[in-house]
C-alpha cells in the first residue's frame, strides 16, 4: 500500500533564481498523480526535492509521518528506501545485463540469498513484459524496453511510492500507449503512490487520479483529474489544449495586455486555427486490462466523475440531470493475471 505524501510552503531555489515558490499539495496514498508545466518550470527539481536528492530553502515534506527536509542523511537513506525512480533515459549501467541492472538494488540494499533474488527480478520483469531479454546489455534494445527494464529496476523493492521523471520521452505514440496501460496495471496491482512528471497531454488525460500544473513559479492548481479537465483557468485550458493563446509563451511568460487580447479574441472564436477544437471535456478514464482487480477506490472515482460529468453537461428540456452513466463496476473480471502474458514474445517497445 502507498503512502501519502503532504507537502507545505516549499520553495526552492538555485542562487537568486526562483524555481517555485510556497507549493502545497498532498499526494494521496495509492493514487497516480501527474504534474505538468512548461519546460523550465522545475517539474524534475520537485521529483528530486521529493526524495531529498535536494533541500527546499522553506516547507515540509512529510512521508510516513516523517518531515524529510528535517531528517539527518542516515534516517533520509531510511527513508528513501520507500521510493522506486524510472529516470528519463533509465539510467541502466550499460556494461551491466538486463538481469543484472534490475538486481542491482537488492544486492546493494539487502541480504538476499542469489535464489531470492533471481525470483524477485524476473517476477519484476515479467510484469513489464522483459521475460526473455534477461542477458541483452541496454545497448542492444530499443529506449522503449530500455524505460521497461528501468521500471522493473524501480520496483525490486517494493517501493510504496513511485516517482516517473518524463516516462514517455522519446517513445512513439503507440509505445506511449502501452507504457501507459503497463502504469495503470501496475498502479492497481501494487497500490503504491505515483507521481509521474510528463509534458504528453494524452497521458494526463487519461491515466491519473490527480493532474498538478507548475507555471511561473506557482503551482497554479493541483486535485482530482475531473477538476483540472473541467477548469476555467486560462494557463490550464491552454496548457491542455495545446495552443498559444493565453499565458504561456515561447518565452514561458506573456505582457498581460496581450494575454487578456488572446483569450478575448479566443472567446469570440478568433485566433483558433481551423480544425483546432477547445474542450474541457472529460477524456474517459484508462482502466486497468482486462484480468487485473481494480481496487476499491475505482469505485468512488467512478462515481465521482460521473457527477463531475452531469454537472457539467447540459441537459434538454424536461430530461432528468441525474440520468447519467453508472460508474463501472471494481469487481475482478476473472482470474488475475499480469499485464503481461508469461512467455509473450518480447515486444520492441
Amino acid at each position: 500500500m502507498g503512502v501519502e505524501i503532504c507537502v507545505e510552503g516549499l520553495t526552492k531555489s538555485f542562487g537568486h533564481q526562483v524555481i517555485w515558490q510556497d507549493v502545497s499539495l498532498t499526494l494521496p496514498a495509492g493514487e497516480v498523480s501527474v504534474m505538468l508545466g512548461p519546460s523550465g518550470t522545475g517539474k524534475s527539481v520537485f521529483l528530486k526535492t521529493l526524495v531529498g536528492l535536494l533541500k527546499p530553502e522553506r516547507g515540509s515534506i512529510k512521508i510516513a509521518g516523517q518531515d524529510i527536509t528535517k531528517l539527518r542523511e542516515r534516517d533520509l537513506y531510511e527513508v528513501r528506501k520507500l521510493f522506486g525512480v524510472l529516470f528519463q533515459d533509465g539510467a541502466l549501467f550499460g556494461s551491466m545485463s538486463l538481469y543484472d541492472n534490475i538486481a542491482f538494488p537488492l544486492r546493494e540494499h539487502t541480504r538476499k540469498p542469489e535464489s531470492e533474488v533471481r525470483r524477485i527480478v524476473l517476477e519484476k520483469m515479467d510484469m513489464v513484459g522483459l521475460i526473455g531479454a534477461e542477458d541483452k546489455l541496454p545497448g542492444e534494445i530499443s529506449g522503449g524496453m530500455r524505460k521497461r527494464a528501468g521500471l522493473a529496476r524501480a520496483l525490486v523493492l517494493d517501493p510504496e511510492i513511485i516517482l516517473f521523471d518524463e516516462p514517455d520521452s522519446g517513445l512513439d505514440p503507440v509505445r506511449v500507449a502501452y507504457l501507459n496501460q503497463l502504469i495503470v496495471d501496475l498502479n492497481a496491482q501494487i497500490d503504491a503512490t505515483f507521481l509521474i512528471v510528463t509534458h504528453d497531454i494524452a497521458s494526463a488525460r487519461l491515466v491519473p487520479d490527480n493532474i498538478g500544473l507548475l507555471f511561473r513559479r506557482e503551482l497554479v492548481m493541483f486535485g482530482p483529474r475531473e477538476d483540472l479537465l473541467t477548469s476555467d483557468e486560462p494557463v490550464v485550458r491552454q496548457f491542455l489544449n495545446g495552443r498559444m493563446q493565453g499565458p504561456i509563451g515561447m518565452a514561458e511568460e506573456k505582457d498581460a495586455a496581450q494575454v487578456e487580447q488572446e483569450l478575448a479574441d479566443l472567446g469570440n472564436g478568433a485566433g483558433q486555427n481551423a480544425g483546432e477544437e477547445s474542450t474541457t471535456a472529460m477524456t474517459p478514464r484508462l482502466l486497468p486490462s482486462p484480468g487485473v482487480t481494480r481496487p476499491p477506490r475505482w469505485q468512488a472515482i467512478a462515481e465521482r466523475e460521473v457527477e463531475t460529468r452531469r454537472k457539467a453537461e447540459p441537459h434538454g428540456e424536461g430530461e432528468p440531470p441525474d440520468q447519467a452513466e453508472p460508474p463501472q463496476k471494481t469487481e475482478p473480471q476473472g482470474e488475475a493475471e499480469s499485464p503481461r502474458k508469461k512467455g509473450e514474445e518480447v515486444a520492441d517497445a
